[in-house]
């Protein structure tokens, strides 16, 4: 209990009230709103209620081509593969679409509002 022979609660408890009652009120107030924006913030990232999303590995998996295959069936798969790759960059380009029609029209709400 030596720390409390150099350090009293009491007395610092009796310190700060005197300060405190020293301030003016508009000072207790910035003190309130500032402790209370800090506490905010604080609880907010311990709360933490959003679960991190589960690792998904993006694994490409390729075909092992014979080596003796002969330029009619290389160009064969690749019209093969090229109607494939031609949906995959539709779709992509219809995903894109959407989200800059979404963009758009938000932007136009704050054009709309002078922002």
């Amino acid at each position: 209990m030596q720390f409390f022979r150099r350090f009293s609660p009491l007395h610092a408890f009796r310190d700060l009230r005197f300060f405190l009652s020293q301030r003016e009120p508009r000072d207790l107030g910035f003190l309130v709103a500032a402790m209370a924006v800090t506490g905010f913030f604080v609880y907010a990232f311990m709360r933490n209620d959003i679960p991190p999303e589960p690792y998904q590995p993006n694994i490409i998996y390729f075909k092992n081509y014979a080596a003796n295959r002969t330029d009619a069936q290389i160009k064969a798969q690749q019209e093969i593969d090229k109607v494939e790759q031609d949906q995959r960059i539709a779709a992509q380009k219809a995903r894109e679409e959407k989200l800059r029609s979404q963009f758009k029209t938000v932007d136009d709400a704050m054009s709309k509002w002078g922002l």
